[in-house]
């Protein structure tokens, strides 16, 4: 019972939270800090199995940054990102203006955006399959189509070659989450106040000054939240790379992520989990560092600008006091 005679809830939010915190701590927190453990040992082998510590607790860490294959991973990491991630973000924007657009009205909006998302649903490994098939050789559909409207002659073994696997691992990246990023985008825009496009409308405003100069403003929250999710699902890429290839890494490992690189380390036959733990830091510090920059390039400068002033003013009246007093 509280002071005034009422009862306190506040003991039942704990109680509906603690599921969540015991889940977090058991399966999420405990598994990290086990990693960042690892990662300084030269564990190995399945099983309960003793590790040391290694005399140098960073030597794990030189020895991964000469690893070429791992360098490899990360090159091929950033490259599948940024070319599944441009066209990801353009295409969701002008997907966005597009249904959100107060002088277009499309008919059937709901059908659209159901199809447009409806690749996200389906399984990575069921879209890494189709593709696959699509890209047969030497009998496929994208062999037949181009041959049939004479592109090419022959049959081209297109997954032969490693910067087209990495175009087509990219293609199926973007194609199943641009829909995903529209959504979001959509419902960010939804959520902004109309009245500010009817003040743009009276002030003559068209639909691309409106976009650019209310839109995507005011949508800058959204859009960091897309960034930051998809640069952190981007840099853990594993499913479709890992289903689309087999053996896993496509020709000349030109398709090998650092997720695939970790899982060959920890459990492909080598059970080596202590360099596994070492490139799974790794990857972690590379995604903070480069979270911290986007939240960098993304801050609102004009909000900065405002409360340096509203400090600086609040400064200027304690010091016009004390010199009164």
């Amino acid at each position: 019972m509280r002071r005034g005679g009422g009862v306190n809830y506040a003991k039942y939010g704990y109680i509906f939270c603690l599921p969540f915190v015991l889940a977090f701590l058991i399966f999420s927190l405990y598994p990290i800090v086990y990693t960042f453990i690892l990662s300084f040992t030269n564990k190995m082998g399945l099983g309960i199995t003793g590790f040391e510590f290694n005399e140098n607790p960073f030597s794990g860490f030189q020895t991964m940054f000469k690893n070429q294959l791992f360098l490899k991973s990360i090159q091929n990491t950033f490259i599948i990102w940024i070319f599944n991630f441009i066209p990801q973000i353009a295409l969701a924007l002008l997907l966005t203006s597009w249904f959100t657009s107060r002088n277009y009205t499309l008919k059937g909006q709901g059908v659209f955006k159901v199809m447009i998302y409806m690749p996200n649903i389906i399984t990575a490994a069921t879209v890494a399959m189709l593709f696959s098939s699509l890209f047969m050789y030497p009998i496929g559909p994208i062999n037949d189509l181009l041959t049939k409207i004479g592109i090419i002659e022959e049959p081209v073994y297109f997954l032969r070659s490693g910067n087209t696997a990495k175009g087509v691992i990219s293609f199926i990246q973007f194609w199943m989450w641009y829909g995903h990023s529209m959504l979001i985008l959509i419902s960010g825009v939804l959520g902004m106040n109309p009245q500010m496009f009817e003040a743009a409308e009276i002030d003559g405003a068209n639909a691309t000054q409106t976009f650019f100069r209310i839109t995507i403003p005011n949508l800058r929250t959204i859009l960091l939240y897309t960034l930051i999710t998809s640069l952190i699902g981007g840099l853990q890429m594993f499913d479709v790379p890992r289903v689309f290839f087999n053996p896993p890494g496509g020709p000349d490992n030109a398709t090998l992520t650092v997720s695939l690189f970790i899982y060959d380390q920890a459990f492909s036959g080598r059970y080596m989990f202590g360099r596994a733990a070492v490139a799974s830091v790794i990857l972690f510090m590379i995604i903070v560092v480069l979270s911290l920059f986007v939240f960098f390039i993304m801050r609102d400068k004009d909000e900065i600008a405002r409360r340096k002033a509203e400090k600086a003013l609040i400064k200027g009246m304690k010091m016009k006091r004390g010199a009164m007093r």
